[in-house]
């Protein structure tokens, strides 16, 4: 397992960042491109919400396997690196030809072409990022460290956000393509090897100990399949463990209310502000996720991070989320036709959303998964990391599914020239409505949540009391 300590070394953050660079590139361009596949190869709203749904759920269920096998798995380079590097191998290489697409295929075509390769990226992701998670898990014991850590994560993965926006200003500028298919297919392989190299960087330079000698399960291919139900055990202890669940709980809510509505902007920007001209929307759906990231970079973190040590994880989750429902409720208001800055005004307040909640979960996990080790005597990174992110996935997932659907039942055709009466208004209620709807009920869940900085202390302590009398024996 990786090297533990208190205090982590200011590169290893750096390396961990690097990879969240890459975990956070990935789904900030599958958004970008996404608008593509609707405006301008022609899927239906349905088709939309399949290839977000399908690949997903398939990703959700390879997840708590790929926590049992690093978990478990014995080896000079420790249990994470290699499944970190080779997953990343194979997610920049599918990336690439994942959209290889070309409007003479036809339709159908390439929505199972789509289909496809997708399983292959998701299969990819999978095999990095549960261990790359777990990975951050394990640098520290410390409860501020942990924060430490994963804000100079987030920090360096929020530049995604900052930079797959501006792919619209070069996908239909004509000067630069054609069209926004051939831009598609050119960004993506550049997109594919640069985030594969970044994918690759933890792998490489988080120092790890030789497991070889752990008293592991034994990884072979009748263990893995026997130890499926062992997997679904450790869900429903994982899901006992109340602490975890409310984290698991509110992501759930935040992320994906979040995820749902994410694709509306570009259209909400062009069809309402711009009255359906996408050439003269400019650079203002860029302007609206590049500004956001930037506010979460330079803004949202640093104050979360500071926050976090005054007044505890769960009260800075509870203060963040509710300034981003001032947020949601701005925009409503902000987005006025013929006057596009003034959305800008509620992007710092909109970014306390997604900017505080994975630099504070990550951190609220390792503290819970302390008080898993001390109730069960397991340390298990790699199950609670794929539970977790098991939770963002499926919810991922059955957010994809609502955007399609969301869009079909208010009568939305990103092919048309003009909209049906009600369309956009509809667009805009579920943009705002339903994030401010998710969040509420996450602080609410919030409310109960209990591992105080006190707490998580108590449990380091009686850890370590329990490892020096097992080392004594």
């Amino acid at each position: 397992m990786p090297i533990t300590s208190n205090k982590v070394p200011f590169g290893q953050k750096v390396a961990f960042g690097i990879g969240m660079l890459a975990n956070q590139m990935f789904p900030a361009a599958m958004g970008i491109f996404m608008v593509v596949l609707v405006k301008d190869l022609g899927f239906p709203g349905w088709m939309w919400g399949v290839i977000f749904f399908l690949p997903r759920i398939f990703d959700s269920i390879t997840d708590p396997i790929m926590g049992f096998i690093s978990d478990n798995t014995k080896s000079k380079w420790g249990r994470r690196r290699q499944y970190v590097f080779i997953g990343a191998l194979i997610m920049g290489i599918s990336f690439s030809i994942l959209w290889q697409l070309h409007r003479e295929n036809g339709l159908d075509y390439n929505f199972v072409y789509f289909i496809l390769w997708s399983f292959v990226f998701y299969l990819g992701l999978t095999i990095f990022s549960v261990p790359y998670v777990a990975m951050g898990y394990e640098m520290s014991n410390d409860f501020h460290e942990r924060t430490n850590i994963m804000a100079v994560a987030q920090w360096i993965g929020q530049w995604a956000w900052v930079i797959a926006p501006w792919f619209w200003v070069i996908m239909y500028d004509q000067g630069w393509f054609e069209s926004a298919d051939i831009a598609t297919r050119t960004i993506a392989v550049w997109v594919g090897v640069i985030c594969m190299i970044f994918a690759m960087v933890p792998a490489i330079f988080i120092k790890s100990k030789s497991t070889v000698n752990e008293n592991y399960a034994p990884l072979n291919v009748k263990n893995i399949g026997n130890s499926f139900n062992g997997i679904i055990e450790g869900f429903k202890e994982a899901f006992k463990n109340k602490p975890f669940r409310k984290l698991c709980i509110a992501t759930f809510l935040v992320y994906n209310a979040f995820n749902t509505v994410a694709a509306f902007t570009f259209f909400i920007v062009v069809y309402y502000l711009f009255n359906g001209d996408a050439e003269a929307a400019g650079i203002w759906p860029t302007l609206f996720g590049s500004l956001g990231a930037l506010a979460t970079t330079f803004l949202v973190i640093p104050i979360v991070t500071k926050m976090s040590k005054v007044m505890g994880k769960k009260n800075a989750f509870i203060v963040s989320q509710s300034i981003s429902i001032v947020g949601y409720i701005l925009l409503w208001f902000l987005f006025v036709p013929g006057k596009p800055y003034m959305f800008i005004f509620a992007l710092p307040f909109f970014a306390f959303g997604i900017g505080s909640l994975f630099t504070l979960m990550m951190s609220m996990t390792a503290d819970v998964i302390d008080f898993d080790e001390l109730k069960t005597g397991l340390r298990r990174e790699g199950v609670f990391g794929a539970i977790y992110w098991w939770m963002v996935k499926f919810g991922f997932a059955i957010a994809g599914l609502l955007s399609g659907l969301i869009m079909s039942f208010i009568g939305f055709d990103a092919t048309a020239a003009s909209q049906p009466e009600g369309a956009i208004t509809g667009l805009r209620i579920f943009f705002s409505g339903l994030p401010i709807l998710g969040t509420f009920i996450a602080i609410l869940v919030m409310l109960g949540y209990d591992m105080t900085e006190q707490r998580a202390h108590e449990i380091r302590v009686q850890l370590e009391k329990r490892k020096v009398k097992s080392t004594k024996i």
